[in-house]
C-alpha cells in the first residue's frame, strides 16, 4: 500500500509539472510574438524593466521562458545587462503567481471542474483556430488535478495522525536559527534534484496542509526554492556566452542577498505575513486553506520586497556580476563559431527559440556581406603576397559559410521537434530557405575569388575600363547586401521591399549592358575573348548573387520564391 501511495506521489508531481509546462508552452505560442516586442520596448528604465518582467512571466506563466528572451536581447543588443537585470527582477515577482494558483488548488476542490476542462480542451484542440486556448485548458486541467491527486493522498496517508513523521518534524526546534538554515538548505537542494520549484512548493503546500510540517520549516524550504531555480538556471548557463552567464548570475545574486537579509528578521517578517492573512503560527489550530494561501503570500511578500530593496543597486549588481564573470577570449572575426545558439537551455522555451536563430542568421548574413568586401579589395590587389593572403582568407569564409550554414539548420531541427504553432513552423522554413541563400551568396563571393584568381596566375590582364565596370558592379552588388542585412535586423511589418527589388533590377540591367558591350569589345580586340569570358563570369557571378539576396529578402517577408 505505502508503495503505491510513494507513486501516486510522484505521479501527481509528473503530472503537475507536465501541466505546467503545457499551460506555459500555449500561453507563449498565443503571445510569444507580441510578448518579445514588449520585452523590447518597454524596458527604457529599471521601473519599466521591473513591471515588463513581471507582466510577460505572469503571462506565460515561466520565469525561465522570461529569462531565455532577456539574456536574447541583451545578445542581440536591445537590451543593456542592466535592463535585464531589471526584468529578471520582475520575472521573480510574476512567477509567484504559480504559488497563487496552487494555493486555490488546496484550498478549494476542483475536481469537479477539472473533467469539463478536459472535455473543452479537447474540443478546442481539435478546432484548428482555438486550438492553444485548450492546450491552455489541459494544462490548467491537470495542474489542478495533480493537486487534487496530492490533497487527497495526503488525507489517505492520514499525515496529521501520522505520529512518527510529527515527531520527527517535532523534533527540529523551529525558533532555531540553525533549523532555519538547514532546511533552506534542503529546499536548495531537492529543487536542483527536481529541477521544479513548482514541484517542491506543491510538496511543502501538503506537508503543512496537513499539519506535519510547521509553517516556519515550510517557509524556510521556499526560501531554499528561490536559490535553488537560479542555481539550475547557472548550470546550464554554463555552456552559453558571458552576457548570458552574467544575467544567470544576477539572478542568483538577487535571491541570495534576500534570503540573507530575510534570515536576518526571519520571525518579524514570518509573523508579519502571517497577521497579513490572518494566521497565528503560534496556535495549534490547522487550517489547510490558510497555510497554503501563507506560504503563497510568503513567496509574494519576499520577492516584492527583495526586488523593491535592490532595484536602487542595479548598477552596482551589473559591476558584481560582470567583475565575477569575465569575457572570454574574443574569437577572431576568421574563426567559426555560433554566437546566439548553442547548448541545451535555450531548447526549453521552443516557440522563443526561433529569435535566437533569427539572431545567427543576422551574423551569418553579416560575415558574408565582409566575405564580399574581401572579395571587392581582391579586385583591387596587384601585389602576389597579398593577393594570396586575401584569398586563403576568402577560402576560410567560404568554410565558416558552409558551417553555418549545417549549425543553424541543425538547431532550427531540434526546434521544429517541438510543438509549435503555425506561424512558428512559417518562420522556421523562411529561416531555413534563409540560410540556404545566404550559403550560395558565400559560393557566389568564392566563385568571384577564383575566377580572379585564375586571372591573376594569367598573363593577361583586365582593361581599365573592365576594372571600372567591376568596379560599379560590386558597388550595386554591396548595396543590395547591405539592404538585404536591413531587411533581416528589422521587424517584418515595418520593412519596405521595393528598395531592394529596385537594385536587383539595377544590377539586371547594367549586366545586360555590359555582356552587349562585351561581345562589341572583343570584335573590336579591345582585349581577348579569354578575359572576356573570365571578365563577364564576374559580372554573370554578381547577377546571380543579387537573385540570392532577393530570394532572402522574400524569406524574411514570407512570400513565394522566384526563379534565379
Amino acid at each position: 500500500m505505502s508503495i503505491w501511495i510513494f507513486f501516486k506521489i510522484i505521479g501527481s508531481l509528473a503530472l503537475l509539472i507536465y501541466g505546467m509546462k503545457v499551460m506555459s508552452e500555449a500561453l507563449q505560442k498565443m503571445a510569444g510574438s507580441q510578448l518579445r516586442h514588449i520585452l523590447g520596448t518597454m524596458t527604457r528604465n529599471r521601473f519599466t524593466g521591473v513591471l515588463t518582467g513581471m507582466f510577460v512571466t505572469s503571462a506565460v506563466q515561466s520565469s525561465s521562458a522570461t529569462t531565455v528572451m532577456t539574456v536574447s536581447f541583451v545578445n542581440a543588443g536591445l537590451l543593456t545587462l542592466a535592463q535585464a537585470i531589471s526584468v529578471i527582477m520582475g520575472a521573480n515577482i510574476g512567477t509567484t503567481l504559480t504559488a497563487w494558483i496552487m494555493s486555490l488548488g488546496f484550498s478549494f476542490n476542483f475536481m469537479d471542474a477539472v473533467f469539463p476542462a478536459f472535455i473543452v480542451g479537447i474540443l478546442l484542440i481539435y478546432t484548428r483556430r482555438h486550438r492553444y486556448v485548450g492546450d491552455f485548458l489541459f494544462g490548467i486541467a491537470f495542474m489542478f488535478f495533480s493537486l487534487a491527486l496530492l490533497s487527497q493522498t495526503g488525507n489517505e496517508l492520514d499525515l496529521g495522525h501520522n505520529r512518527q513523521l510529527i515527531s520527527f518534524f517535532s523534533s527540529f526546534d523551529t525558533g532555531s536559527y540553525i533549523t532555519i538554515v538547514v532546511f533552506l538548505l534542503i529546499g536548495t537542494v531537492l529543487t536542483c534534484i527536481l529541477q521544479s520549484s513548482a514541484a517542491l512548493m506543491a510538496i511543502t503546500m501538503m506537508l503543512c496542509s496537513s499539519g506535519v510540517l510547521p509553517i516556519y520549516l515550510g517557509i524556510a524550504l521556499v526560501m531554499g526554492e528561490n536559490i535553488g531555480t537560479t542555481a539550475t538556471a547557472n548550470l546550464a548557463a554554463l555552456g552559453a556566452n558571458t552576457q548570458a552567464r552574467r544575467a544567470a548570475l544576477a539572478h542568483l545574486v538577487f535571491n541570495v542577498f534576500g534570503v540573507l537579509w530575510v534570515l536576518c528578521v526571519f520571525y518579524p517578517f514570518v509573523n508579519t505575513v502571517c497577521s497579513i492573512v490572518g494566521y497565528d503560527p503560534a496556535t495549534e489550530t490547522l487550517d489547510p486553506a490558510r497555510l497554503a494561501v501563507v506560504l503563497a503570500a510568503f513567496h509574494t511578500a519576499f520577492n516584492v520586497c527583495n526586488t523593491s530593496i535592490l532595484i536602487w543597486f542595479i548598477p552596482q549588481i551589473e559591476k558584481t556580476v560582470c567583475w565575477l564573470i569575465k569575457p572570454k577570449t574574443k574569437d577572431s572575426e576568421d574563426e567559426f563559431r555560433l554566437r546566439y545558439i548553442g547548448g541545451d537551455t535555450i531548447m526549453k522555451t521552443p516557440e522563443l527559440s526561433v529569435l535566437e536563430a533569427q539572431k545567427e542568421i543576422q551574423l551569418f548574413a553579416e560575415r558574408t556581406q565582409r566575405m564580399f568586401g574581401f572579395v571587392r579589395e581582391l579586385l583591387g590587389t596587384k601585389n602576389d603576397t597579398a593577393f594570396n593572403k586575401l584569398f586563403s582568407r576568402i577560402e576560410k569564409y567560404e568554410g565558416i559559410s558552409d558551417n553555418m550554414e549545417i549549425e543553424i539548420a541543425k538547431y532550427l531541427d531540434r526546434v521544429s521537434d517541438a510543438h509549435l504553432s503555425d506561424e512558428t513552423k512559417a518562420k522556421i522554413r523562411a529561416m531555413l530557405r534563409e540560410i540556404s541563400e545566404i550559403e550560395s551568396i558565400g559560393d557566389s563571393c568564392y566563385n568571384i575569388a577564383r575566377t580572379l584568381n585564375r586571372k591573376m596566375r594569367g598573363k593577361e590582364d583586365f582593361t581599365e575600363k573592365q576594372y571600372e565596370h567591376l568596379h560599379q558592379m560590386f558597388e550595386l552588388t554591396d548595396d543590395s547586401l547591405t539592404q538585404m542585412n536591413l531587411m533581416l535586423s528589422g521587424r517584418r511589418d515595418k520593412l519596405d521591399v521595393n528598395r531592394s527589388f529596385n537594385i536587383e533590377n539595377e544590377i539586371n540591367n547594367y549586366r545586360n549592358q555590359l555582356r552587349s558591350q562585351n561581345i562589341n569589345d572583343v570584335s573590336a580586340n579591345e582585349y581577348t575573348y579569354a578575359i572576356g569570358t573570365m571578365y563577364m563570369d564576374i559580372v554573370s557571378e554578381c547577377e546571380k548573387l543579387g537573385d540570392y539576396v532577393i530570394n532572402v529578402v522574400e524569406a524574411r517577408m514570407g512570400t513565394k520564391q522566384r526563379d534565379a
